[in-house]
């Protein structure tokens, strides 16, 4: 089962919106407009619970980054 997650390699502010969208399987700007226009029209609302979660939900764990090697690939070639 999936699990929710920040993200490490996704994040603006607290890596929140990249997790969600990680979780979901959809790209993380389409979050993150979706949080801007939510804090909007919820008079802050979203705001509070936005920095609750980030509090909450914890980081990625690094297993899951232990195979990405940047240097993989040499575009210069």
């Amino acid at each position: 089962m999936n699990k929710l997650y920040r993200s490490r390699t996704d994040s603006k502010v607290s890596g929140l919106c990249g997790g969600i969208g990680q979780y979901l399987g959809i790209d993380s700007t389409i979050v993150r407009l979706l949080m801007i226009v939510l804090a909007v029209f919820s008079l802050g609302t979203i705001v509070l619970i936005y920095l609750v979660a980030s509090v909450i939900v914890p980081k990625a764990p690094y297993e899951e980054f232990a195979g990405y090697d940047p240097f993989r690939f040499n575009h210069y070639n």
